[in-house]
């Protein structure tokens, strides 16, 4: 059974607002204290919600998210259009939809901060886009206003909040299209005639206004009040709130700080900060966003005895015994639930009035297995825990799995007792893997295919499998459901959450991605099978295009132990009709056929995400010629260039700072990885070894650095990152297709060891080049010009100086991205450059070479 069709039963349990605003973490209950506690005491007498609407991780302003969800205590989400897929990864090397994972564990980290829900559109972040025509357009307008339509009509927010304007000032396409998809989906939201497919599960909204949240480049730590005309609003939002001893200045940049994949670590702003709201739509205002908008229990019918007991539970709060509101918070669930269970916000309150129980009993209860990972038709040993940790009468009534395992207990909790239920549970036969269900199906160019409306928004796949804890307080039923999670203990890091997941049987991870072929000499394949299951056994064998050959035909396999790995190698080999495909490892066994490889993203601020992808690599047939053996590589962040270096025949040794220390002239290169500058401090230190490395007759390519708080000025990580001057600016050329102008064709790197053509920059993904070079000493020859469409051509894509005895390069191209995806032109062009230092590329004209 797939994902898309077991959800809908999965769903059933979960109404559209409590699956919106219980987003669990995979991780324990944390303890909270009193404090914090009367702070959601006090939010259940607010009955208003705020979307706040921006393009990527990161865009989000994570003081003003924090400020409305703990201070004015409003039920807040951010809709992140993206995942933050065509960003650069500062901590590892993963690249597109694969960053985007971390980035959406980033997100939920950001708002376990700050408070807020999270979550997401079905556009995929395809890189940098210059207008909103071109980010709407790759993306299909209406399917992804067709989304915040969707979140509008689920989260049914009062006010609606852009972080961006429509317009060129937002910066970058993306931005844009966020104000502009919200500003469209404000005003068709409550039109029952637009996306009516959707009126199965929700109805039609209307927000009673919506505000552009001013943000000024260059500006945005300022006070001052934006130049602009229309209904403009400022509120105070760095406040300081003693009952969380810390401003929301100083929650906000904890937040911000969850981005690390991004390098966006900041220190708080402990000052006074002023939020600025422009109307763009709906009821005008005079002093607040929220102005207006009923946020009391009025808006819910018959609910004054509610309102009464919920001023009564807050005003007989005792900070020292929480669990004194016990018997109020019980009475108050009757009265809700009294009312009409349909409307959000009684549903909305019901939960919090559940969680807040939970608080003031200190009850803590999770369910472990023994393996973070089980397949289909396993069974499992998994272990309960339950503790009430006050004198309260509480009662464990059942424990449910959604396997459909019950076990009836009726227990009285005893204060501090430890209850442990340790049992089996069979994972059924039918159960999916557990993959993210927005990569379940191919990227439809800017779009993730995604059929199942109800997941449309979610920011991760329900629990592969949940525990649903029934507990009798005060005479009255309350269930729980919280994940079924792994955790182990580090004798460093102490207690390590992870996801407990459902695997294959068996996958197979292929140690290229690509296979780059410049003759017919065979390479070989290595493939790594895994067991996720013990006693597997069957054959490999991979499947290849017509022209190429994988020998041998297939190979046995036997996994005896779950976790136990197997090499097996093949040859892979073209022939002279071979054309680019794909390869497929494809394992036969008694239990049935998998083509899956398996892919860990384990980092220590995220839980670790286990991903499923095709077990698969690109070939290519390429016509190439590298004069270069020897390459000294320095690691940049997400850097997998070393990998197609090897492809192409070459040596590459990883240079870290002691070995930049030696002797740098057996190397016939040395190539710079993307950012290595921003990433390595120690760069400043070798970077006079590196200049007398090129002045004796060494090659050196530097690939794009981003200017040091490019946010606000253009500076290199380094004074001078050449042998001559050039600065680095946020320069770029979006466009994947777009024409490259050979500004000297017979330049020796257009002509050796291989002729560059304009066939060579065919099939290029994403885009062509960010962070050109500009303002450069006359030193320097730029190669290419190119510019996207209504631009001035821009010629800081790759230059080219001569120097002493040597070559140095600095380019914004982003071989990055091409080398691992295979693109042929790149790897051509790559070729040449580091074959810069043979005698026929040795004599370069103009004045650079008199240098």
């Amino acid at each position: 059974m797939s994902l898309r069709k077991r959800l809908p039963a999965l769903l059933l349990g979960l109404s559209l607002s409590s699956a919106l605003v219980a987003q669990v973490p995979y991780g324990p209950i944390k303890p909270t204290p009193s404090s914090e506690i009367l702070s959601n005491l006090k939010k259940l007498n607010v009955l208003g919600t705020v979307l706040y609407v921006a393009a990527h991780p990161d865009d989000e302003n994570t003081l003003l998210l924090a400020y409305l969800a703990k201070d004015r205590l409003v039920r807040t989400g951010y809709l992140s259009l993206t995942r933050g897929d065509g960003g650069q990864n500062l901590i590892g090397p993963e690249q597109g939809e694969n960053i985007g994972v971390i980035r959406t564990q980033e997100l939920l980290a950001a708002r376990r901060v700050d408070g807020p829900d999270q979550f997401f559109s079905r556009a995929y972040d395809f890189g940098f886009s210059k207008s909103t025509n071109e980010a709407v357009r790759t993306w299909g307008q209406d399917k992804v206003l067709a989304d915040v339509v969707w979140m509008i009509r689920k989260y049914q927010p009062d006010v609606i909040i852009t972080r961006f304007p429509p317009d060129a000032r937002a910066g970058h396409g993306h931005h844009s299209a966020s104000g502009f998809l919200a500003e469209e989906a404000f005003k068709i939201s409550n039109d029952p005639t637009k996306f009516p497919e959707q009126l199965a599960y929700v109805k039609p909204w209307q927000a009673k206004r919506i505000f552009w949240n001013m943000f000024i480049p260059g500006a945005f730590l300022s006070n001052k009040k934006p130049d602009e005309a229309g209904n403009l609003v400022g509120v105070e939002t760095g406040l300081y709130n003693p009952m969380l001893g810390k401003s929301y200045g100083e929650i906000a940049s904890e937040s911000r700080s969850q981005h690390k994949s991004q390098g966006f670590g900041v220190a708080p702003n402990r000052g006074a900060k002023i939020d600025y709201f422009l109307l763009k739509g709906g009821d005008p205002v005079e002093k607040d966003p929220l102005e207006g908008v009923d946020m009391s229990w009025k808006r819910v019918k018959n609910s004054d005895a509610v309102q009464s007991l919920v001023n009564q539970t807050i005003a007989s709060f005792r900070p020292d015994q929480p669990a004194a509101s016990v018997p109020a918070l019980v009475q108050l669930y009757g009265a809700i639930s009294k009312l009409d269970t349909t409307n959000i916000y009684v549903k909305a309150k019901r939960q919090e009035i559940q969680t807040l129980l939970q608080q003031c009993l200190g009850l803590w209860f999770e369910t472990n297995p023994a393996d973070y990972a089980a397949t289909p038709g396993e069974t499992i040993k998994i272990s309960t825990n339950v503790v009430n940790r006050v004198d309260a009468p509480v009662k464990l009534v059942s424990i449910r799995y959604s396997t459909g395992k019950d076990t009836t207990l009726n227990l009285a909790l005893k204060p501090n007792d430890v209850i442990l239920f340790p049992t089996t549970l069979a994972i059924p036969q039918t159960q999916p893997i557990s993959q993210p269900y927005w990569l379940e199906k191919p990227i439809d160019k800017g779009l993730f295919q995604v059929d199942n409306q109800q997941l449309i928004g979610l920011p991760e796949n329900p629990a592969a499998v949940t525990a649903s804890y029934t507990f009798e307080i005060g005479g009255q039923s309350f269930t729980y459901s919280r994940p079924v999670v792994y955790k182990s203990t580090d004798p460093v890091d102490g207690e390590i959450y992870r996801p407990f997941i459902i695997q294959p049987a068996v996958t197979a991870n292929l140690t290229e991605r690509v296979y780059v072929f410049s003759d017919n000499t065979p390479k070989t394949a290595e493939i790594v099978l895994k067991a996720g299951q013990s006693n597997q056994s069957g054959t490999l064998k991979l499947d290849v295009p017509a022209g190429w050959r994988a020998e041998p035909a297939s190979v046995p396999f036997s996994l005896t132990n779950k976790g136990d790995e197997q090499r097996i190698t093949f040859s892979l080999s073209p022939t002279a009709q071979a054309k680019d495909g794909k390869l497929q490892a494809v394992m036969t066994t008694a239990s049935g056929t998998f083509t899956t490889g398996l892919r860990l993203v384990a980092y220590k601020h995220i839980p670790t995400q286990t991903l499923f992808p095709p077990a698969s690599a690109k070939l290519v047939k390429l016509d190439v010629k590298v004069t270069a053996k020897n390459i000294g590589y320095i690691v940049g962040a997400g850097d997998e260039v070393p990998a197609a270096l090897q492809q192409m025949g070459c040596r590459v040794t990883l240079l870290g700072p002691n070995d930049l220390i030696g002797n740098l002239s057996g190397y016939d290169a040395i190539v710079v990885g993307v950012r290595a500058y921003n990433t390595n401090s120690w760069m400043a230190r070798a970077q006079p070894k590196l200049m007398d490395y090129v002045k004796n007759g060494g090659t050196m390519i530097v690939q794009y650095v981003t200017p040091v708080n490019s946010f606000f000025r253009n500076e290199a990580p380094l004074p001078q990152l050449g042998p001559y001057p050039f600065k680095v600016v946020n320069e770029r050329v979006t466009e994947e297709d777009a024409p490259m102008n050979f500004i000297n064709p017979q330049h020796p790197l257009l002509n050796y060891p291989n002729k560059i053509t304009a066939a060579d920059f065919s099939g290029w993904i994403q885009e062509r080049g960010i962070y050109f070079a500009q303002d450069w000493d006359k030193a320097y020859e730029p190669i290419f010009s190119a510019n996207d469409q209504n631009e001035a051509p821009k010629q800081g894509s790759l230059i080219y100086a001569k120097y002493g005895k040597g070559h140095f390069m600095y380019t914004g191209l982003v071989f990055f991205r091409e080398l691992p995806a295979g693109v042929p032109g790149a790897y051509r062009l790559f070729a040449n450059m580091i074959s810069a230092a043979s005698d026929s590329a040795a004599s370069v004209s103009g004045s650079s070479s008199k240098r």
